[in-house]
């Protein structure tokens, strides 16, 4: 399948047409024919953290949330915040953390969670955004949430040439540590190899897409450490303390899942370029 079927929301939002929000893993539709009237970039997570920064006298917005109405589609680095208007699949009253928490009505797949009695985020690795005129494209699972993670390393390394990011579930573990190193790797499988093709996912479909008799696509490399299990804990605390690491926040089914495609994509490669350091490839 074509890895076209999955875009950059900043890019491809777009105000004024109606789009279609299917769940990504059974294709259920999750939000129908919504029409937006301003698609908007939200500052990064930790931006009223700067405002004192900025301020001469009392931070201006601390009482004042970013909440979308309406007609608002907003976009975090991993999400988009919607109005959540009368879907029946948000939770009404969240009472605990557990409450807000938003599934699939038919797969029962975390697709979200709600921010405020209105508010509702999703996530970009659990939801497949379509024009409304369209059709249902599914995507795999293992490439859809390498594509979208992928997505989100390139565009925060460019915007805010930032390199490590900690993957963090929506419990507040951190998961991962993840180092990029460059973006613009091409990877090709000649005819007569099929190893990559021997990597069958959990998900039920082949670890890497394959373009034809000889397999090309794009990649990003990375460095990467597990911190499941109390794995590289002080590693994982001083990334914590350090400014120069962006966190990333999926859904905590997701983040295992990412953990088992990098180690699948690990082992594919040749043992000598399985690590770097204490990092793996």
């Amino acid at each position: 399948p074509s890895i076209d079927v999955v875009f950059t929301l900043r890019e491809s939002l777009k105000p004024n047409k109606n789009y279609i929000f299917y769940c990504q893993s059974c294709g259920d539709i999750v939000v129908k024919d919504r029409k937006f009237l301003r698609v908007l970039p939200l500052p990064s997570e930790n931006w009223s953290d700067l405002v004192e920064e900025w301020c001469c006298h009392p931070d201006p917005f601390a009482r004042s949330t970013l909440d979308p109405q309406h007609g608002d589609c907003f976009l975090g680095d991993t999400f988009f915040l919607l109005n959540s208007g009368n879907e029946s699949h948000v939770p009404e009253s969240p009472k605990s953390k557990e409450n807000t928490r938003v599934f699939c009505k038919r797969c029962k797949t975390m697709l979200g969670e709600t921010v405020s009695s209105d508010t509702v985020k999703y996530y970009v690795t659990e939801v497949i955004i379509q024009l409304a005129e369209g059709s249902f494209s599914p995507a795999p699972r293992s490439q859809f949430v390498q594509s979208m993670v992928a997505q989100c390393l390139l565009e925060l390394s460019s915007a805010k040439s930032t390199f490590r990011f900690t993957i963090k579930g929506d419990n507040g573990k951190t998961y991962i540590l993840i180092w990029l190193l460059n973006s613009d790797t091409l990877l090709v499988e000649s005819l007569g190899s099929s190893s990559s093709h021997s990597f069958f996912t959990p998900f039920g479909d082949i670890l890497m897409p394959s373009s034809g008799p000889v397999g090309t696509w794009n990649a990003v490399k990375v460095l990467y450490q597990p911190c499941i299990k109390c794995r590289n804990k002080d590693l994982a605390d001083a990334w914590e303390n350090d400014m120069g690491v962006h966190p990333l926040k999926f859904p905590s089914e997701t983040c295992l899942e990412l953990l088992l495609i990098l180690g699948l994509s690990t082992a594919s490669l040749p043992p000598s370029l399985r690590f770097m350091n204490s990092f793996q490839v």
